[in-house]
């Protein structure tokens, strides 16, 4: 219902590690009684290995090839809220099948804020033993005209209500 004058089977959030897509994702599917899938979580789940664990092990393309197999098999799903991976829509292949099935949402938010949502985080490879700010720099300008593709951009600088609430203007959903 909510994404038929969309013609999309189903939604997605994309941005940098740290945007918060898992969090209002899961909180928005909740909201509108769809399902929720943190992609990286699923991957994860499929290979019984940490994403950490998978970038020492075997490195990063290795990890986006893994990404591209097990994402790109899920995006199909109906009435679906998905997070992607920080990294997801470098990826040209998922980014065709994202356009195709999904109402993809771009969560911006500041580097600075990245940086201090991160500082603290340990199971985030590209930025581990990094200089935070300058390696989310780096990444942003890589991804960020992949992420400004999105269907919708919503500023995810504040507090996680005031995303949901853009969301619900957005989607015209009223409590």
């Amino acid at each position: 219902m909510i994404l038929r004058k969309h013609n999309k089977l189903n939604i997605t959030f994309c941005g940098m590690m740290g945007a918060g897509k898992s969090i209002i994702g899961n909180k928005f599917a909740k909201l509108i009684d769809f399902n929720f899938i943190d992609t990286d979580t699923l991957i994860v789940k499929k290979t019984g290995k940490s994403i950490n664990q998978i970038f020492l092990d075997f490195g990063e393309k290795y990890f986006r090839e893994l990404e591209e197999s097990i994402i790109g098999n899920v995006l199909n799903k109906k009435n679906y809220i998905f997070s992607l991976g920080g990294g997801s829509m470098s990826n040209k292949n998922l980014r065709n099948i994202i356009k195709k099935n999904s109402f993809n949402i771009y969560l911006e938010v500041d580097i600075n804020i990245l940086s201090k949502r991160l500082t603290n985080s340990n199971n985030r490879p590209l930025i581990n033993k990094q200089n935070i700010i300058k390696k989310l720099t780096e990444l942003k300008s890589k991804r960020e005209k992949f992420y400004k593709e999105a269907d919708l951009i919503i500023k995810n600088d504040k507090t996680i209500l005031d995303a949901i609430e853009e969301l619900k203007k957005y989607f015209n959903i009223y409590d």
